[in-house]
C-alpha cells in the first residue's frame, strides 16, 4: 500500500523542525534510553538520529565521538523510508554500504538494528539505532524492545515540543526561547549573523491583577500574545520569559532595525483595548540588544536587553530603550516612546 507521508520530504522537514531540537545541548532523558538500549541489546553503539535536509544529527549517543555526519552516508536515512525497523545483517554484504565510510573506516559498523521514530501526525523525523563492529541478527523480542524505546523517544520530543510553548499565550516557553538566543549567539560567532533581542515587561501589570482579579490578568496576557504573535515575522521568535515579561529575537537584524520594532510593538500594545468592564488599556517598556563585540554570548545579549528595558522603566515607561544610560552619546535618540 502507497504511504505518501514516507515520499513527502517537505512535509517530513517541517514535522522535524517543529520540534525545534535540532542542535540542542544533550538531555538526560535521551541520554537514558541510548544507555540502556545499549547494555539492553549488548550493543557498542546507539543513537537517537535525527534526519535534517543534508545530515543526520544525533540527539544523544553512546559509543560514537561524533554530534552529526553527512545524510548521504546515514543508515538511518534508508531506515526512515519504511514503517517497519530496519535491519543489516552484514554491511559489507550489503550494496547500500559496502563502500560507507563508516563502514570501511571508524568506527568499522558492520550491522544495524534501526527503529523510525514516527511523529504522531506519521512522519520519520528520524530513527533510534543499535550498531555493532561485528555482524549480528536480532531476536524478534531484541527488535520488540527497540520498538519500544523509540516509541518512548517520539514520547519525550512530543514532551519537549509541549514544555517549549507557553500554554496560555501561545509564545514560545522561556526555556525554548532562551535555547534559540544561545543558537543565534553560534551563528553570530561563526558566521557573523546579525542578530537582535527585544525584552518587554507590561507595566503595572500587578495593578491589573489586584483591581480586577488573575482572570483578567489572564486575560490581558491572552491578548498580548495574540497581538504580539501576529506582529512577529515567520523567521523570528515570539517568547513569554516569565510573569508579564516577554522577549522578541530578531534574525538577520541590527539594533536600529530591532529599535523600530520595539516601537511598532510598543504602539500596538498601547492601542489594545482587552474586552472587560471597565475595558482595561495596557502600555509596555522595552529594552533593545544586539549581538556585536561587546555582546557576544547569549548571557551578554540578555542582559544588556534587560538593563536596557529597566532604564525604560526609569524613564518614565512605555517606551524603548537602545543604549546604556553611560554609552549615550549626546543627542542620539536612544530611548523613545510616548
Amino acid at each position: 500500500m502507497f504511504d505518501c507521508k514516507l515520499q513527502d520530504e517537505f512535509a517530513r522537514l517541517a514535522a522535524l523542525q517543529r520540534y525545534e531540537v535540532l542542535d540542542t545541548p544533550p538531555e538526560e532523558p535521551f541520554d537514558k534510553i541510548t544507555s540502556l538500549v545499549q547494555t539492553v541489546l549488548d550493543v557498542p553503539i546507539c543513537a537517537v538520529s535525527l534526519v535534517d535536509r543534508n545530515r543526520q544529527w544525533f540527539k544523544s549517543s553512546v559509543g560514537l565521538d561524533v554530534r552529526e555526519t553527512a545524510r548521504n552516508i546515514s543508515f538511518c536515512t534508508h531506515a526512515i523510508e519504511s514503517r517497519k525497523p530496519m535491519e543489516v545483517h552484514d554491511a559489507l554484504l550489503d550494496l547500500r554500504f559496502a563502500a560507507n565510510p563508516m563502514v570501511t573506516g571508524k568506527p568499522f559498523l558492520r550491522s544495524y538494528l534501526g527503529v523510525p521514530l514516527a511523529t504522531p501526525d506519521g512522519y520519520n523525523v528520524g530513527s533510534l539505532c543499535a550498531l555493532d563492529i561485528k555482524p549480528r541478527r536480532y531476536a524478534p523480542q531484541q527488535i520488540e524492545v527497540l520498538k519500544s524505546f523509540a516509541a518512548v523517544v517520539v514520547d519525550e520530543l512530543e514532551l519537549l515540543s509541549m514544555v517549549r510553548t507557553d500554554q496560555l499565550t501561545g509564545a514560545a516557553s522561556r526555556r525554548a526561547f532562551v535555547d534559540n538566543v544561545g543558537k543565534a549567539a553560534a551563528q553570530f560567532a561563526r558566521h557573523g549573523r546579525k542578530s537582535a533581542l527585544i525584552m518587554f515587561d507590561l507595566d503595572h501589570f500587578k495593578q491589573i491583577n489586584d483591581s480586577f482579579g488573575h482572570p483578567a490578568g489572564d486575560k490581558v496576557l491572552r491578548a498580548v500574545g495574540a497581538c504580539c504573535g501576529e506582529l512577529t515575522r515567520s523567521a523570528d521568535m515570539f517568547g513569554r520569559l516569565g510573569g508579564e515579561e516577554f522577549g522578541v529575537l530578531l534574525y538577520d537584524t541590527d539594533e536600529q532595525g530591532a529599535m523600530q520594532t520595539a516601537e511598532r510593538f510598543r504602539q500596538a500594545l498601547a492601542g489594545l483595548q482587552i474586552a472587560h468592564t471597565p475595558t482595561i488599556g495596557i502600555t509596555a517598556s522595552f529594552g533593545v540588544a544586539a549581538f556585536s563585540d561587546r555582546f557576544q554570548t547569549s548571557e551578554a545579549l540578555i542582559d544588556a536587553a534587560d538593563q536596557r528595558l529597566y532604564r525604560a522603566k526609569q524613564d518614565g515607561r512605555n517606551r524603548c530603550c537602545a543604549a546604556d544610560r553611560k554609552a549615550m552619546p549626546l543627542g542620539q535618540p536612544d530611548c523613545v516612546g510616548a
